[in-house]
């Protein structure tokens, strides 16, 4: 079967025009210097869409040029619409970060103090909070402990535990940058295990952003910033394990000396009806704590729970560790925090010198 054949069963050429004026094939045949090959398929019913060309050099007529880039162009549409979708989505996934970027909880008293290009990362909030930590020596009759404090005001007021400087008779501060100013303790919350404190000569501090701890969740993630066995400026990081955790502290000054005095720093606390860190005395308090399982050491008391967005959400109070267990075992993931919305309530007392 030839060509000729085959393109006449299938009915495609069936239809071809005869009248020689309207065939664009029949000119090119009349001056052609040899006779037409009977090999040849007839013309199309339409003439095509672009100019005849002329011949091969084989004799055969040349396809069009535009049939040719028709069947090249769809490939080609398709792989300019991918580069140009890939380019429009990049662009779009940056524009909504940017967009969506300034506070992720939506509160009057919440910021975002972490630049956009590091949100949402541990060493973005470390690089950005970090200078608002510091690290506190008390010393009294009984002995010394450490313990850690947060910036809230840029002339350096400090909020920290009340058992880091109850009793104390000197306190030492050490901000990020290393340098040692004296404090005065201002005012104290046993109740609470909350203190004021007010450094001497201060100014151009670097102060924290208070958030709000009511819109905290249980599985967020969140930065621990403080001085664990003297160890300034440590951070760790994790989540929110659990919320409104009934803590019990003591508030006996004796204890709280005796705690410093032996140089543990592990402070002791009841939960569940048990004791851990040792004895709480005959004199104790309870709260609602932040449950966190980023590590927490002595030291840590006093310093700052952040969210991703650098704004504190609790002041790290209360750890766990086995009181059989060697001192290098560490941290087992549960510590406790202050509510950083407590902190603010009790402001006032404090700045008003309450001593209870």
């Amino acid at each position: 079967m030839d060509m000729t054949e085959s393109l006449r069963r299938n009915g495609e050429y069936e239809h071809a025009q005869e009248n020689p004026y309207e065939n664009p094939y029949q000119g090119a045949q009349q001056h052609a210097s040899s006779p037409v090959n009977p090999e040849w398929p007839p013309p199309p019913a339409q003439p095509p869409a672009a100019p005849y060309a002329g011949f091969a050099a084989d004799g055969q007529p040349e396809q069009p040029q535009k049939r040719r880039r028709a069947r090249r162009g769809p490939v080609a549409l398709l792989a300019a619409v991918a580069i140009v979708a890939a380019a429009i989505g990049g662009g779009t996934a940056y524009g909504i970060q940017e967009l969506t970027g300034g506070d992720t909880v939506a509160t009057a008293t919440s910021t975002n103090v972490v630049p956009s290009s590091q949100k949402g990362t541990v060493s973005g909030v470390a690089k950005a909070v970090s200078p608002s930590i510091v690290e506190i020596s008390a010393t009294s009759n009984a002995g010394s402990s450490t313990g850690s404090g947060v910036i809230i005001t840029d002339d350096g007021e400090i909020i920290t535990n009340n058992h880091v400087v109850s009793g104390a008779s000197s306190v030492k501060v050490r901000t990020s940058d290393g340098k040692e100013y004296t404090a005065e303790v201002v005012g104290t919350d046993s109740k609470k295990d909350l203190a004021l404190i007010k450094l001497e000569n201060a100014s151009g501090l670097k102060a924290a952003s208070l958030g709000d701890s009511d819109a905290v969740g249980v599985g967020d993630q969140v930065v621990a910033i403080g001085s664990p066995e003297g160890l300034t400026g440590t951070v760790t990081s994790g989540i929110v394990s659990a919320l409104d955790r009934d803590v019990t502290v003591s508030t006996d000054e004796g204890q709280q000396q005796q705690q410093r005095g032996q140089g543990g720093g592990q402070w002791p606390f009841e939960f569940g009806g048990q004791e851990f860190n040792g004895d709480t005395g005959s004199s104790t308090t309870t709260y609602k704590a932040i449950q966190t399982d980023a590590s927490l050491n002595p030291g840590n008391s006093g310093g700052a729970l952040i969210d991703m967005n650098g704004n504190i959400i609790g002041i790290n109070s209360a750890m766990y560790s086995a009181t059989e267990a060697s001192a290098s075992a560490g941290s087992v993931g549960l510590g406790f925090a202050i509510p950083v919305n407590t902190v603010k309530a009790d402001l006032p007392d404090l700045r008003a010198g309450a001593s209870n």
